[in-house]
C-alpha cells in the first residue's frame, strides 16, 4: 500500500509546479499577451460605447460600461484551455508527468494559477471599464446602475470561466476544439440573446458568464422578456456549479489518459 505523501511535501510539490507554470506562461507569446488582451478590452469597449452614444434608453452607466466584459471573458477561457492544449499539442505534458506522477497535483496547479491570475485581471479590468465607461457616457441620461456588489460578482465569472477553460482543455486535448467550444459557450447564449433562438434562449442563458454580467450589470440585455426572471446571483452560482462539476470530470479524466 502507498504511504501518502506529507502534507507539507504536497503543498512545495503543487508550488513549484505553479512556478512551472508561471514560467510557461511567461515564455509563450500567445499564453502571455492573451491576458493583456482581456484587459484592455473592457475599458477600449467602454470607451467606443460612451463615445458614440450606441446605447439603449433602458441601459445603465454600469451596464454598457461593462459590454466587452463577455469577450474578455471568452478571452481568458481560450488563454486558461491553452495552458493545458499546448501541452498535449507539443508533448511536454509527458516530461511534466514523469517527473510528477501525482497527476491530481499537476492539475490543481494548472487551475490555481488561472485562478489567481484571472481574480486580478478581471478585477482591474472591470473597474477600469466603469471607470472609462462614468467618464465618456453622458450619465445624466441614464441610471447609474448598482455598481456594489454587483461588480464583485461580475468579476467571479473571471476564475470560474478560466477553471472552465482548464476542463475543456484536459477534456479536448485540442486547442482549436477547446477554444471553439469556450467560445460558444461564452457566444451562442449572446446571440440566442438576440432571440436566434426564440423561447429557447432564455434557458440557454441560465448558466451563461455573459448573462451574469448583464444581469449583475443592469444591462438592458438583461430584461425578462429575453433572459428570463432569474437573478444575476444564482445564475452566478450555476456558472461556478457548472464550473467545478467540469473540473471533477476533468480530473477523472486526466488521471486515465494513456500518454
Amino acid at each position: 500500500m502507498t504511504t501518502p505523501l506529507p502534507s507539507i511535501h504536497t503543498g512545495e510539490i503543487v508550488r513549484d509546479l505553479m512556478r512551472s507554470e508561471l514560467i510557461k506562461i511567461r515564455s509563450a507569446r500567445t499564453l502571455r499577451l492573451l491576458p493583456v488582451l482581456a484587459l484592455i478590452i473592457p475599458p477600449l469597449l467602454a470607451a467606443v460605447v460612451g463615445s458614440t452614444g450606441s446605447l439603449e434608453p433602458e441601459d445603465t452607466v454600469l451596464g454598457a460600461a461593462l459590454t466587452g466584459t463577455s469577450m474578455a471573458l471568452a478571452v481568458v477561457g481560450a488563454w486558461s484551455a491553452l495552458i493545458v492544449t499546448t501541452e498535449f499539442g507539443s508533448g511536454t505534458i509527458r516530461p511534466v508527468l514523469a517527473a510528477s506522477p501525482r497527476r491530481d497535483l499537476v492539475l490543481a496547479a494548472k487551475a490555481l494559477v488561472v485562478v489567481l491570475v484571472s481574480i486580478p485581471l478581471g478585477l482591474v479590468a472591470t473597474t477600469a471599464a466603469y471607470l472609462v465607461g462614468r467618464a465618456v457616457i453622458e450619465s445624466p441620461e441614464y441610471a447609474a446602475g448598482q455598481v456594489f456588489p454587483g461588480i464583485l460578482g461580475i468579476v467571479c465569472c473571471f476564475p470560474a470561466v478560466a477553471l472552465s477553460g482548464v476542463a475543456f482543455g484536459v477534456l479536448l486535448r485540442n486547442s482549436a476544439g477547446a477554444v471553439a467550444v469556450v467560445g460558444g459557450y461564452l457566444i451562442v447564449p449572446q446571440i440566442s440573446a438576440a432571440q436566434a433562438f426564440g423561447d429557447l434562449h432564455k434557458w440557454l442563458t441560465v448558466g451563461a458568464p455573459s448573462a451574469v454580467v448583464a444581469k449583475l450589470s443592469q444591462s438592458s440585455d438583461a430584461a425578462p422578456q429575453i433572459m428570463g426572471t432569474l437573478g444575476g446571483w444564482p445564475r452566478l452560482a450555476v456558472v461556478v456549479a457548472g464550473a467545478l462539476g467540469a473540473l471533477s470530470m476533468a480530473r477523472r479524466v486526466f488521471d486515465r489518459i494513456d500518454l
